[in-house]
């Protein structure tokens, strides 16, 4: 017994200092890019056009709203479409071998790099499909990315719904649709957000994709149509760390990865107060 309780206090020593290191890791990280980046955002950072010529007369307006519409385009496409698979596998679909293949197909394309996929997005929506290097080939290019992510966190918010709900319905005379809108999928729903919001998430923050299927480092004007070219923070951000020429390419490099994080952190925050919400209206 005391061996026991001696192992359990070494594990629990450890996990909690991993938690730690976990966590000292991302306040270093915040740190650095808060303490390099807080000086550059402005109101004229954030709201002019880029000024390529001299880097500090311009800002990041595009890029912000490149990547925003960039979200919302996975957004609508991704997420109903994962949404509806889920459902399909675990609600639907008979348990037999070609549907243990595809959830194991599924779960292997999550890890896919992004790269690959860019490549994918190059070849058929920009090649293929003659969609040209644009919003609408990165909004699907990175849909597809997210798309894995999506529909397994999906399946789990499904399955943590106790069985009793759906056999209750069906007692009653429900038919499978009307127990899985009125009782299963509004208990999911919160499950399912989170998963999607990481999906798009990562998405947001993805640059190798994004380099082969449509943004661009300098354009003078605003997308105003899925076809046109934009500017997105990542590549934004990745151009000026690595390839820009200024003095002070550095520092506005930073105070991007500023506003990357303060976008993605408002869109996460966002959709947890909503899940929070959601969670308080269930009834079990």
């Amino acid at each position: 017994m005391v061996n026991e309780h001696l192992k359990q206090k070494v594990y629990f020593s450890l996990f909690g200092a991993l938690t730690f290191l976990s966590v000292l890791i991302l306040i270093f990280v915040l740190y650095f890019v808060i303490r390099g980046g807080a000086g550059v955002v402005s109101l004229k950072f954030l709201t002019l056009m880029w000024a390529h010529q001299d880097i500090t007369q311009g800002g990041i307006f595009p890029a912000i709203v490149g990547t925003v519409l960039l979200a919302f385009g996975v957004a609508l496409i991704s997420i109903p479409l994962g949404v509806a698979t889920a459902v399909y596998l675990n609600e639907y679909a008979m348990e037999n071998l070609f549907t243990r293949t595809i959830k194991l197909a599924i779960r292997n394309l999550a890890g896919v790099p992004s790269v690959v996929y860019g490549l994918f997005g190059l070849a058929f929506f920009v090649f293929f499909l003659r969609m040209g290097t644009s919003l609408i080939s990165a909004s699907l290019t990175l849909g597809a990315m997210t798309l894995p992510w999506i529909i397994t966190a999906s399946e789990e918010a499904l399955r943590t719904i106790p069985s009793s709900f759906r056999e209750g319905s069906y007692a009653l005379g429900a038919t499978r649709w009307q127990a899985l809108r009125t009782l299963v999928l509004p208990h999911s729903v919160g499950g399912m957000l989170t998963g999607s919001i990481l999906g798009i998430s990562r998405a947001m923050g993805e640059t190798a994709p994004l380099i082969l299927v449509g943004a661009t480092f300098f354009i003078n004007y605003l997308p105003s149509s899925p076809f046109d070219k934009f500017m997105a923070l990542p590549y934004h951000l990745f151009i000026l760390a690595t390839q820009h020429s200024s003095g002070q390419a550095l520092d506005f490099a930073l105070g991007t990865a500023l506003v990357l994080i303060t976008v993605v952190f408002t869109l996460n925050l966002g959709v947890f107060i909503l899940r929070y919400k959601l969670r308080k209206r269930k009834v079990w």
